[in-house]
């Protein structure tokens, strides 16, 4: 079997040599480094494997912790190090590789350090990609899972000569690049957004010293509404979460519909237009919707379900809705034991300063082009993550 990858730059020839891990590597583990080691103001920066899952990715060069510790017992990074994590709590959580580009970092305890003299960021970019279900494989252990270097030596990996791994590595290094300015993107406008909200639900756009409030409780502004599926009718099934709003489960569990499912329907609500849902366990982290030109459709009867008087602009409260402000008074109103509900009696006491519907439109149309431009900006980002996925599936064999 020829050892080529799908996808290659032009100029390279020839097969990848195969080989395996242990022939073209040494092994070591780093050293431990407890959370109360972790410090702001640390003299040495060092990575805990932990953080391979939540903050790092292929390459490492900004480190996250510092530590205080005595450098003497802290195993150091060389530049050009892969590590990949040693224990972890599943399978495929633990086959994480990353590259750390900066020597002199303490590594910690539960890392398996790889040193080879081939290119480590291809390397990571390898062992994340094509190996990742391979080294999870390797992985034993039910409670803990464990990695062990031995298992790790014995990988088989195909390599191409040291300037087509560099070619790799700088090319997906900078796609690498481009999706981490994309989220940041994304970050900055969701936190300019959050600012501006509670500034304008606070203060509106006419803001001074002598403007009135007009403070309201969101159960003079709503009612409840509570229409049952009483016939049974096969209408099309949705659920919320905090990110979408309603959500078809057909899109959401392949195509499965309610009779497929084999539960009754016949208790759910039936959701017409300009219609508010929320899950009264979850609404603390913003899982509500609001149903627009959507109607004919069922969801759970655990859903509180309301709509708006005359005096309140639909955008503008769902807006609202999904401020900090709001949470703040969920979380001041909410009754429970085990977990907090917030039913739509505890909702209806909340209070919101309500400008005239003339200003409410003005608040609510600005704020959503934020929305608007968060979801480009999304979907851009969508295509970035799909495309360097794509490639790692087809630049490496």
């Amino acid at each position: 079997m020829f050892a080529f990858p799908n996808l290659r730059f032009p100029g390279f020839e020839g097969e990848w040599e195969s080989k395996r891990l242990g022939e073209i590597a040494t092994f070591s583990k780093g050293k431990g480094i407890s959370k109360n080691e972790i410090v702001d103001n640390g003299e040495t920066e060092c990575i805990r494997y932990g953080e391979l899952y939540t903050f790092y990715e292929e390459v490492i060069s900004e480190i996250k912790s510092k530590t205080n510790t005595d450098i003497s017992s802290l195993v150091l990074s060389e530049t050009n190090d892969v590590i990949i994590p040693a224990s972890g709590e599943t399978q495929i959580d633990i086959a994480t590789a990353s590259c750390v580009i900066k020597s002199g970092i303490a590594l910690g305890g539960d890392l398996n350090i790889i040193k080879t003299k081939n290119n480590g960021i291809f390397l990571s970019y390898y062992l994340n990609s094509k190996k990742k279900l391979e080294i999870a494989k390797l992985s034993q252990g039910i409670s803990v899972v464990h990695l062990y270097s031995s298992q790790l030596a014995s990988l088989n990996l195909k390599f191409p000569q040291l300037e087509e791994q560099e070619k790799l590595s700088s090319f997906l290094s900078l796609l690498n690049f481009r999706i981490q300015t994309q989220k940041k993107i994304i970050e900055d406008l969701q936190i300019t957004k959050k600012e501006i909200s509670i500034k304008l639900f606070k203060e509106g756009f006419n803001s001074s010293e002598s403007k009135k409030e007009n403070f309201q409780k969101l159960g003079e502004l709503t009612y409840i509404v509570n229409k049952k599926n009483k016939e049974n009718l096969k209408l099309p099934v949705y659920s919320i979460n905090n990110k979408k709003g309603f959500v078809s489960q057909s899109e959401q569990f392949e195509g499965i519909d309610s009779d497929e499912r084999g539960y009754d329907i016949s208790l759910y609500k039936i959701i017409g237009k300009e219609t508010f849902a929320y899950n009264p366990a979850r609404i603390n982290v913003g899982s509500i919707g609001y149903s627009g030109n959507l109607e004919n459709i069922i969801i759970s009867s655990l859903y509180v379900c309301f709509k708006t008087t005359d005096t309140v602009d639909d955008e503008f409260l769902f807006q609202y809705l999904r401020t900090d402000i709001f949470r703040k008074e969920v979380l001041r109103n909410v009754e429970g034991g085990v977990r907090d509900y917030l039913f739509y009696e505890n909702f209806s006491r909340i209070k919101i300063n309500l400008p005239d519907l003339k200003e409410q439109i003005k608040i609510a149309k600005f704020l959503s082009k934020f929305d608007e431009k968060v979801n480009v900006e999304i979907e851009l980002l969508t295509q970035y993550e799909n495309q360097k996925k794509y490639l790692l599936q087809n630049l490496f064999v």
